[in-house]
């Protein structure tokens, strides 16, 4: 845990921010190199990339501060700390897809054959975001006996984030994190193979879904409202962010055999 990466007089760098920043680099690098192989102008896909990041970060954000309405609207002075949060992931994916299908449409760009290189740049920019998410302390996991557990010691991070010190946790970051770094390599093989446009992109979506819905079970930082079904046992609760990963699943699935049909038609 290593919430503040440099401090030097009233410049301060936050690992999380550089992290982020780091994990966005090498996806925008990805893509130009894959947007060069694969026949595609590359500047217009950075130009892409960039403005749906925004979006996406934009949309994250607004999709936090709706489902915590009540508690923003009492605590006026938190909307302030919005800006140090990534936000809902989900969200901002959302948001961030429905921006980039609104720039391929008006610049005429095959939206599936582009999405392909997009799915493996996005599971690896969000696989050192997690990272990030681990030294600022949040989307913390649940206490637990086992021998990776982590113990996290940092006053100034558990006050902004409300992480448990000195207990130890399920470091459910670094699990998600070296998921996405596999998703990552599975989703780039499937890309040299692929046999239709869309394939990668849609199990992208699908890798994802499987990967948080699993993940979710090792959360320590969800309240109660956050649940559609709660039970002591986590395995037999259901949060609201694993109903998305459903519904993420089925879509991944329809995307992928509608896409294989129009193929073989």
């Amino acid at each position: 845990m290593y919430p503040i990466l440099i401090k030097i007089g009233p410049v301060t760098i936050h690992t999380y921010g550089f992290m982020m920043a780091l994990g966005v680099a090498f996806a925008l690098w990805f893509l130009f190199v894959q947007a060069k192989k694969y026949g595609f102008e590359a500047s217009k896909m950075i130009d892409m990339a960039f403005y749906t990041i925004i979006v996406s970060l934009l949309g994250a954000k607004f999709v936090l501060f709706i489902g915590n309405f009540s508690y923003y609207t009492r605590n006026l002075g938190e909307l302030f700390s919005l800006a140090r949060t990534g936000g809902v992931f989900q969200g901002g994916l959302v948001f961030g897809i429905l921006f980039a299908l609104w720039y391929f449409r008006k610049h005429r760009i095959p939206t599936w054959k582009a999405a392909d290189i997009i799915g493996p740049a996005l599971a690896l920019g969000h696989a050192f975001g997690r990272i990030g998410c681990f030294m600022a302390g949040c989307c913390f996991g649940r206490q637990c006996s086992l021998p990776w557990a982590v113990t996290f010691q940092n006053e100034y991070a558990s006050n902004l984030t409300g992480i448990s010190l000195h207990t130890p946790l399920h470091p459910t970051q670094l699990y998600e994190s070296a998921l996405n770094f596999l998703n990552f390599l599975v989703l780039f093989f499937i890309l040299k193979k692929k046999k239709f446009d869309g394939q990668v992109f849609a199990f992208y979506i699908m890798n994802y879904s499987i990967i948080r819905y699993f993940v979710e079970f090792y959360r320590g930082d969800h309240s109660l409202k956050h649940y559609l079904i709660h039970n002591a046992s986590p395995y037999l609760s259901l949060s609201f962010p694993q109903l998305f990963c459903i519904v993420g699943l089925i879509a991944g699935i329809s995307l992928f055999l509608i896409l294989r049909k129009r193929k073989s038609a």
